[in-house]
């Protein structure tokens, strides 16, 4: 578990399967008495690591040049990116 406010963040889970359903990308592992538990996969080491750290769903890039065409429509620059 690699999310660091999760009561098992550091533990080693025995991993079931990954699976994306309707509420995202879910994890499914044992839990300590055997049963089955899911977390989201961005949660584990199972998900590609997140750049922006989850936090902005946008490139840095197009954020720019959005910022750019709301001045030029509001007539505050005239320059491009």
């Amino acid at each position: 578990m690699t999310h660091p406010f999760h009561p098992l963040f550091g533990r080693e889970l025995e991993f079931i399967e990954r699976r994306h359903c309707w509420r995202g990308d879910r994890v499914y592992y044992f839990d300590e008495v055997g049963g089955r538990s899911k977390v989201p996969a961005e949660w584990t080491s199972v998900a590609p690591v997140d750049a922006a750290g989850g936090s902005c769903p946008f490139r840095t890039q197009d954020l720019v040049e959005l910022a750019f065409l709301i001045d030029r429509l509001r007539g505050v620059r005239e320059t491009t990116p």
